[in-house]
């Protein structure tokens, strides 16, 4: 990846000019089944511009889990920067149902309530373990939302974790969409970035918010060229990734004062529960192993390219030492 930056052909990103992240982005919308793509520094980036795209003045409303990531790690920009109202749904597994997301709609033409705009997914759900939408049920949910007219948009932070651990292909995935995304810094491991994808009448709208929001750039072909890498050699691995997920979570289920179900990790990132979840995290950090707490007793790890065997074993090691044996 490193080599691929360092060769990477490159022009000013801004004007189109740079053929690297021009090729990215066409590649990132034929994956993901749409006519256009842009380039943004993040994930969160990507967020915040389809919500500005999709919302309107007015108090437009937005349905999306409770734990989800514009809810739980974005500063409340949906509703800074795009004057949204958030609607949390609950669900199992940051999930949420058709029938959940029915029942929560406005009727239309009340002009006392926030009018329903627009859904949004997070695939797979992060704080919930990794978990990977069943098809049936995104399905419902978007037949739903459609069926009232909203808008649906996809946070694919990690959508190719979903691709592998599914085999569904990307863009079967965001069939139904208006807006998804692509993240390269996920487990796809390169050092930025990530692609917004929609229309090309959507895409030439976000353009304008990037700008707006200082996202854009110049020579940016140098870290395009690390992600085009990743897709072309860091997608399959995921795999690997997954089952040292599921060996993790089963090594930390034998280890006393740790709960967690070992069987519903899907994907990369492991959730469990401790007694003292900050304590933990401070514990393991000392002694060279990252983790993350959530709140007072939840614990999440991640797995990913830079984690192999040996440092799943180093894990459990320091969580067994950190719990007192």
């Amino acid at each position: 990846m490193r080599r691929a930056m360092a060769e990477a052909e490159v022009g000013d990103e801004q004007h189109f000019d740079d053929p690297t992240v021009n090729a990215l982005c066409a590649r990132v919308a034929e994956l993901l089944g749409f006519e256009a793509a842009v380039f943004l520094p993040s994930g969160t980036m990507c967020n915040e511009i389809a919500f500005r795209v999709h919302v309107r003045p007015g108090g437009d409303e937005v349905y999306l889990h409770r734990r989800s990531h514009p809810i739980v790690a974005e500063a409340g920009g949906p509703a800074a920067l795009s004057g949204a109202m958030m609607h949390p749904l609950d669900g199992e597994r940051g999930m949420f149902t058709a029938e959940a997301l029915e029942t929560a709609l406005r009727p239309a033409g009340d002009r006392y309530l926030p009018r329903s705009r627009l859904v949004s997914v997070e695939q797979t759900t992060n704080l919930a373990g990794g978990q990977v939408w069943p098809v049936d049920q995104l399905r419902e949910v978007v037949d739903v939302a459609s069926s009232y007219g909203l808008r649906l948009h996809m946070d694919g932070a990690r959508l190719m974790n979903a691709v592998v651990a599914s085999g569904v292909p990307a863009g079967e995935w965001t069939r139904g969409f208006h807006t998804a995304w692509l993240d390269f810094s996920k487990g796809l491991g390169a050092p930025m970035g990530a692609c917004l994808a929609g229309s090309r009448e959507l895409i030439d709208e976000a353009w304008r918010y990037k700008q707006m929001l200082g996202g854009a750039l110049r020579q940016a072909g140098i870290v395009a060229a690390g992600a085009l890498h990743a897709l072309d050699h860091h997608v399959e691995r995921l795999a690997d990734d997954h089952e040292l997920a599921r060996l993790l979570a089963r090594a930390l289920a034998e280890v006393p004062g740790v709960e967690i179900d070992a069987a519903a990790v899907q994907t990369n990132i492991v959730v469990f529960e401790v007694a003292d979840a900050p304590a933990l995290v401070a514990e393991l950090n000392a002694a060279g192993v990252k983790m993350g707490a959530l709140g007072p007793r939840t614990v999440r790890a991640v797995t990913h390219l830079d984690v192999d065997r040996s440092g799943v074993e180093k894990a459990v090691a320091a969580v067994r030492a950190a719990l007192g044996g």
